[in-house]
């Protein structure tokens, strides 16, 4: 089976990107990009998806993170898009239900190749230490969209806003790994128009 692994850089005025992903990891994160909470939330998804995933950005961190979270989540789309090539074998759909203590969420993915995010929920604080947390639905936009791929994420509850961060990062992973993985009972691409 060939290897489901890409590499893309994406260079701004703004940021410069570098995404290395392999889709058949073991859940193994490396990189830097100068927002710490935001790079936990990126190991959490790689572990949670069994994926290998390095990530490198420099960005304006002096305005604010936004470019840099966006960047990258059009980059790790972009990256994700290619690894995975033709979709052939592969489950397509993925979800998951995630508790991270009082908070619980439900991720839901579509291998679709249309890129969309539907996010419904509250994150009650508008910042976990210096990490603005509307950059949350701004970076799983970013991906959903440059990754071709439908994605649904639900806050059902919570009061802790790392909490319920944390949760959607998980349950993401988890999403993903289900939705990429292959199926030895899938013929050619999973779609009766014999194109995703």
């Amino acid at each position: 089976m060939p290897e489901r692994k890409a590499g893309v850089t994406r260079e701004t005025k703004e940021t410069a990107v570098r995404v290395a992903l392999n889709l058949d990891g073991t859940g193994r994160f490396s990189g830097g990009i100068g927002v710490g909470f935001f790079e936990h939330m990126l190991e959490l998804l790689a572990r949670f998806a069994l994926f290998n995933l390095e990530v490198t950005a420099q960005g304006d961190l002096r305005v604010d993170a936004h470019h840099t979270v966006e960047d990258v989540g059009i980059t790790m789309g972009q990256a994700f898009a290619q690894a995975l090539g033709e979709k052939e074998g592969i489950r397509r759909f993925g979800d998951a239900v995630v508790p991270m203590d009082e908070a619980l969420v439900l991720a839901a993915v579509d291998l679709s190749g249309r890129g969309s995010l539907s996010f419904t929920g509250r994150l009650p604080a508008s910042r976990v230490g210096d990490f603005d947390t509307e950059l949350v639905p701004e970076f799983f936009r970013a991906f959903a969209v440059n990754a071709g791929i439908t994605l649904h994420l639900r806050v059902f509850s919570g009061r802790n806003t790392h909490h319920i961060i944390e949760a959607l990062f998980k349950a993401c992973g988890r999403a993903l790994g289900e939705a990429v993985s292959r199926d030895p009972r899938v013929e050619g691409v999973p779609s009766t128009k014999g194109k995703l």
